[in-house]
């Protein structure tokens, strides 16, 4: 005997491979999802790490601005008393020049020479006085450039006025204030 199905078996299965099609979609969806919010909490993760990272590296780095400033501040009071020794010795090696060139002014201040003023700007000296003659003058030049303590002296003025029965000079002059270790110093340096 033969036997016939008559049911639409064609429909049946087409159905059915249907169900299974949706079934397989709807598990691919639900892995897919499933993928989706694993590599997105996976993502998330890695930014609070590096947030966490970050944070921690910005609060060093807020540290160590705050140790740089302290280093600059230092620096800059360490240049503050290097500035402050130099002006020292600075003083202290040229306390004893004024007493030098006081003794200079003695020695190289020929008879009949007065000094009126006396002004150092510097190593700069003017001397305003008055003499006999344009000789003393010209003695007291000799003596300053012969000086150790002095040199370069430049005779700025000369007026001649009368005073009484003396005819005198009123000159203005200026020199260089010198230290014969300077000099010696670089002597040698050049030889």
């Amino acid at each position: 005997m033969i036997y016939i199905n008559l049911l639409p078996w064609r429909e049946q299965r087409r159905a059915e491979r249907r169900k299974q099609f949706y079934a397989m979609l709807g598990v691919a969806a639900l892995v897919g999802a499933g993928l989706v919010f694993g590599a997105q909490a996976y993502v998330n993760l890695l930014i609070d790490h590096q947030d966490t990272r970050n944070q921690m590296l910005q609060t060093e780095i807020r540290a160590l601005d705050r140790q740089i400033a302290r280093i600059q501040e230092l620096d800059q009071q360490r240049q503050a008393v290097i500035d402050r020794i130099e002006v020292i010795q600075t003083l202290q090696a040229s306390r004893p020049e004024a007493v030098h060139l006081f003794d200079q002014m003695v020695t190289t201040l020929p008879e009949g020479t007065f000094f009126r003023e006396l002004r150092q700007e510097g190593e700069r000296i003017r001397l305003v006085g008055l003499a006999e003659s344009n000789a003393r003058i010209s003695a007291l030049m000799r003596r300053f450039e012969d000086s150790p303590w002095l040199e370069e002296p430049a005779l700025q003025i000369i007026e001649t006025r009368q005073e009484g029965p003396l005819q005198v000079r009123d000159f203005r002059l200026e020199a260089e204030q010198t230290r014969p270790a300077a000099n010696e110093e670089t002597e040698e340096g050049a030889s």
